[in-house]
């Protein structure tokens, strides 16, 4: 089921990339771009304009084809995975300087919108209302390689094809990560990370493998050696690049204020009391060792 979901998403990242690519220079806030992938058909086009609210002749309208899905995304997805049709859609409001991202999607399962947020900021998409969308459930990894070739095309500037990498393997990993550790951990995890190296906290190899083992701990995650020296890898590269970490900062700030609402929510409340209820147990196991271990022997 899971290979299927990726045949239908591609088209929206690429979409996004072509479409405010040819538009953004001139573009205003509050103006609405729409992505459909070629390869719907009459009916689900009109089913996704219609949930959208906008009609054809309202917004900028990029089709985006299932060439471009497999060009933007085939480094990291398999061609079978990716599959034969553009499906994805997508919507996108610019909005005023400094408003950053914010992302919402329906019928996506295996993307989460925080996860869209900290892959477009790495990639340098800055202030935008977005809203990712299918005719049926899809997992969401198309929308991120159309939405960053349409900023890059709007904006008439080139983001250089290792950032564009990094983002898209940011984005395969935290969903990777995310079936195994719960999406709100791994997103966490990931913008932790992100937070210390913004911060300057991170110089060398060793210290971001300190990083990485403590974020996790304190999340309670249990990393393998491949997921660790994964996260290492492409945090190294991401240092690499050119990247302006305040901006990330100012564009994550919606998956801060999604994590905090989470972790006040019941379900939240619940992770904290499990994890808190481990350590008491750990306590009590511990001072029941120590008052066993130091009974005298003359009180037998």
């Amino acid at each position: 089921m899971k290979h299927k979901l990726f045949k239908s998403t591609v088209a929206v990242f690429a979409g996004w990339f072509l479409l405010v690519s040819t538009t953004y220079a001139d573009a205003a806030p509050g103006d609405v771009i729409v992505t459909l992938g070629e390869d719907l058909n009459a009916n689900q086009q009109s089913q996704l304009l219609d949930e959208m609210g906008v009609s054809e002749d309202e917004a900028l309208v990029v089709y985006v084809t299932n060439e471009e899905e497999h060009q933007y995304l085939g480094n990291y997805i398999s061609a079978s995975r990716i599959g034969s049709n553009a499906l994805s859609s997508s919507k996108i409001t610019l909005l005023e300087e400094g408003s950053g991202l914010n992302v919402t999607t329906n019928r996506i399962d295996w993307v989460s919108e925080e996860m869209y947020t900290n892959a477009l900021a790495t990639a340098g998409v800055e202030d935008a209302e977005i809203y990712v969308t299918a005719p049926f459930n899809v997992s969401g990894t198309a929308a991120l390689t159309g939405l960053i070739k349409a900023y890059e095309i709007s904006t008439d500037e080139v983001i250089p094809e290792e950032q564009k990498q990094v983002a898209n393997e940011e984005m395969v990993k935290t969903a990777e990560l995310g079936e195994n550790v719960g999406v709100e951990k791994a997103t966490e995890l990931m913008t932790r990370i992100k937070e210390e190296i913004a911060e300057g906290n991170v110089e060398t190899e060793e210290d971001l493998r300190d990083l990485i083992d403590h974020i996790a701990r304190e999340l309670g995650i249990e990393l393998t050696d491949e997921e660790k020296n994964g996260l290492v890898s492409l945090f190294q590269r991401m240092q690499n690049l050119n990247i302006d970490w305040s901006q990330v900062q100012e564009q994550i700030g919606s998956i801060r204020e999604n994590l905090t609402e989470f972790l006040e929510s019941e379900e939240g409340q619940g992770l904290i009391d499990s994890i808190l209820g481990f350590f008491e147990a750990l306590i009590d196991a511990v001072r029941s060792w120590f008052s066993s271990a130091f009974i005298s022997p003359f009180t037998k």
